[in-house]
């Protein structure tokens, strides 16, 4: 297997896994808040969309951090791809732990049975994917600090 230089950055194809989770965290809170289910929603009081509007930008400010940490020229690009790593998984973790709390619920009453895929919460499937992006983009950086120049 061939070693890594000193000063090669993170492995491209991490770099890209990484982007790719992070652009669904910035765009996903809005394509699946951003209508008459969340935001629009007459029935919710506005504390509520205060919360959901708050929610929208965290994944919007994660999304934004975990890019600028893949991308940035760092002294060890590894280490970077790790702290973009967490930025990227923070929304996606907090989501599946949100249905822990008491009164939750994947969906509201009215569109019981919707909002699955195969059979599962699309929440809880969609963080799946994209927390194994995740680790998939570790596994393929593993190994020691590499600079980059």
């Amino acid at each position: 297997m061939p070693t890594e230089d000193a000063r090669s950055p993170a492995p491209l194809a991490s770099r890209i896994l990484v982007t790719v989770v992070a652009l669904a965290t910035l765009a996903g809170p809005y394509l699946a808040d951003w209508n008459e289910t969340h935001i629009y929603n007459p029935r919710w009081p506005p504390h509520a969309k205060f919360h959901n509007a708050q929610t929208m930008l965290l994944g919007t400010a994660l999304g934004a951090c975990a890019i600028a940490f893949t991308w940035r020229r760092a002294a060890d690009a590894r280490a970077s791809l790790r702290v973009a790593v967490v930025f990227g998984a923070l929304y996606w973790l907090t989501q599946m732990g949100s249905i822990l709390f008491p009164g939750t619920a994947f969906v509201d009453p009215e569109r019981a049975g919707q909002g699955t895929i195969a059979g599962l919460p699309a929440q809880i499937l969609i963080s799946v994917v994209l927390l194994g992006l995740l680790g998939a983009a570790l596994a393929l950086a593993r190994g020691g600090p590499v600079r980059q120049s």
